[in-house]
């Protein structure tokens, strides 16, 4: 056996695998006398049918089976030893025919085409410059926390007077043109929620209203779209372009939230007891959470950027016709040149940062270990914990639940690229030039989003 390869250009080769009649006789003759041991054929005992009668029914079968395997084994072994960075699988060349005859065979040869990985080079060192943009963690951003914090664990209570920020539970009943009550018109109990609505003339229209109060009023101003229209209304969200807006609300009831004390009961609730004591040592914790949180947005932002220049300024050029070939052989359901050519920018653009971030692994010698994969997850469940104020288990039922985790191939796969993704993170903080900048948090919020 012989394996010729023939270089067409820099990416691309054929391989042209030569098979002598020594090759595969053996192989042959020993898979057809298997068969003849276990054929059943009318007239014969089985083990008993002459072995030409079996050559004749099987033969070109197993001769093809066999040199599929052959070829097969000897292309990845060439591969292998000689070091070659192909992409995807060698596919048969296509203007190629088989040389041999199954009908008399003797010598046979096969061509087939193989896509080489390119070679190219990463722009980005010491010298590549990118913005490193914080939240700036000011008061304005703490007291909005310490607010929601209180808000979230205080109460409801009633109230005579609306303010800028009840809540007013009442009924919506429809009108006619006239001013009255619409016969079979639309009657039913709502929620307004004044602190989430946009349009402050409304708020103004509404503050200082008492309960029992009636006004006229167009739902469409109090609620966010037609799901919460139809919702707040009791009508299927269909109904909600042929409704008027001659509405009157009567006012039942009026809810206030009444913020939570900055006290030792409400330090309990959000921390470990001891952990926080004082007003002080609240702010300086929630000032330490903000800055954490916010730095995780930070390295996501980072990575976005490097990503974006890394694709935009790499240069890779692709074996195209060979891939494209490649993607319809290779394709478990049948798919069209047209399907093929209308994605395959999209699958050009994955491959490419596939490679990058292979040769950003490769170079510098980024791994995954088995522990590190453990590592990590066991901070993603512990992380979890925490989010839900719960203590952390033992390190031996972490372990044992982020090993059982990471049996889940689906499970795995998403730590896996987590991992990697932080990996690629901390290359790129610790290789190009960080320029901080310290932003509003509403500015870091618009420039994370888009």
């Amino acid at each position: 056996m012989n394996i010729i390869r023939e270089e067409v250009d820099a990416l691309n080769a054929v391989l042209k695998v030569k098979i002598n009649s020594e090759d595969y006789q053996i192989k042959v003759k020993n898979a057809l006398e298997k068969y003849r041991k276990t054929a059943k054929i009318p007239g014969f005992r089985p083990g008993h049918v002459p072995f030409g009668l079996i050559q004749k029914q099987y033969g070109k079968a197993v001769l093809a089976e066999e040199l599929n395997k052959l070829t097969n084994d000897s292309l990845y072994a060439y591969i292998s030893e000689n070091n070659l960075n192909i992409l995807g699988n060698p596919i048969p060349k296509a203007d190629a025919e088989v040389v041999g005859s199954f009908d008399q065979p003797n010598d046979f040869e096969f061509s087939f085409e193989i896509g080489y990985s390119p070679i190219f080079e990463l722009p980005i060192s010491s010298k590549s410059s990118f913005d490193y943009n914080k939240v700036k963690v000011d008061n304005s951003l703490i007291e909005k926390q310490i607010e929601d914090l209180r808000r979230r664990y205080g109460k409801l209570v009633s109230s005579e007077l609306v303010g800028e920020k009840d809540m007013l539970i009442g009924k919506f009943n429809e009108l006619d043109e006239n001013g009255n009550l619409k016969e079979n018109g639309i009657e039913h109990s709502a929620t307004i929620s004044l602190e989430f609505i946009d349009d402050k003339e409304i708020v103004k229209q509404l503050n200082g209203k008492k309960v029992s109060e009636e006004l006229d009023l167009d739902p469409r101003l109090v609620s966010k779209g037609d799901k919460d229209l139809a919702s707040m209304l009791g009508i299927d969200e269909q109904q909600v372009a042929e409704i008027s807006k001659n509405f009157k609300f009567t006012i039942s009831e009026i809810k206030r939230m009444e913020m939570a004390d900055l006290n030792e009961d409400l330090f309990n609730k959000l921390f470990l007891p001891g952990e926080v004591t004082s007003e002080t040592a609240l702010r300086e914790r929630i000032a330490g959470d903000l800055e954490k949180m916010f730095s995780g947005d930070t390295d996501r932002m980072l990575t976005r950027d490097v990503y974006t220049y890394l694709m935009d300024k790499t240069n890779i050029e692709f074996p195209e016709a060979f891939l494209k070939r490649w993607i319809k052989l290779s394709n478990e359901k049948p798919v069209t040149e047209d399907e093929i050519e209308r994605d395959f920018n999209n699958y050009l653009q994955s491959l490419k940062w596939q490679l990058i971030q292979t040769k950003i692994f490769k170079d510098n010698n980024i791994q995954l270990t088995n522990q590190e994969v453990i590592d990590y997850t066991k901070e993603l469940l512990a992380g979890n914990y925490a989010q839900y104020g719960i203590p952390a288990p033992e390190d031996s039922e972490l372990t044992e639940t982020a090993v059982r985790l990471l049996k889940n191939k689906e499970q795995a796969n998403g730590i896996y690229d987590k991992l990697a993704e932080q990996k690629l993170t901390d290359y790129f903080k610790s290789t190009v030039s960080l320029k901080s900048k310290e932003l509003p948090y509403d500015d870091f919020l618009a420039l994370a989003k888009g």
